[in-house]
């Protein structure tokens, strides 16, 4: 998914409403602002549906989409870097009160979110820079990276700023636990994360 800027229009909230002309002309893209820009993807490949819809089911066998918290893909997220400033995670696992939390333009206040995942695309370096400073200073206690591009799978733990206090990259033939504080033990396996979201050669 390539990702491009939009010249800033006139009004109270312009940032937001060109981002919602856009969406209204562009169906199935997704259209975010960070840092005061615009950034428009186009519709995702089936590998990263595919990997996506893995991931979810594995969060989903660990209890995680129940009582106390819930899984959704494409929830807005408003950030506190920028006044109009909102991303839409691949997939977020939020507090099951998520509703109570409604901030702004169909998006909701960081303080529900527990983890944050996105699957890269041509964008991939929207989610390897920008989208860790946004998230880090929303203070989103866990961002997964399945970083198609260089074939890895980041964890990001410890929000500190606009920044995470830890951030390790694994790669194929090892495996990761994540932080027990989002409700439940899961564990990824690397290599077929990475296999299933790799796009076959034409």
């Amino acid at each position: 998914m390539s990702a491009a800027s939009v010249e800033r229009p006139h009004g109270d909230r312009p940032l937001i409403a060109e981002a919602n002309r856009l969406m209204e002309r562009l169906p199935g893209y997704r259209v975010e602002i960070i840092g005061g820009q615009i950034l428009v993807a186009p519709p995702p490949d089936g590998p990263h549906g595919d990997v996506l819809t893995d991931l979810l089911l594995l969060f989903a066998s660990a209890g995680l989409h129940g009582v106390e918290s819930r899984l959704i893909q494409g929830l807005g997220l408003w950030l506190p870097t920028g006044t109009e400033d909102y991303c839409i995670p691949d997939l977020s696992l939020v507090d099951a009160d998520y509703q109570d939390h409604l901030a702004e333009n169909n998006c909701y206040d960081p303080v529900c979110f527990r983890l944050v995942l996105e699957v890269t695309s041509s964008n991939y370096r929207t989610d390897l820079r920008d989208k860790v400073k946004a998230y880090a200073s929303g203070k989103i206690p866990v961002y997964v990276i399945v970083d198609r591009k260089h074939q890895r799978l980041h964890v990001l733990t410890g929000p500190a700023g606009d920044d995470y206090e830890n951030h390790r990259p694994y790669s194929a033939g090892e495996t990761v636990t994540l932080p027990a504080s989002i409700g439940a033990e899961v564990t990824l396996d690397v290599d077929r994360i990475l296999k299933a979201a790799r796009q076959k050669a034409n």
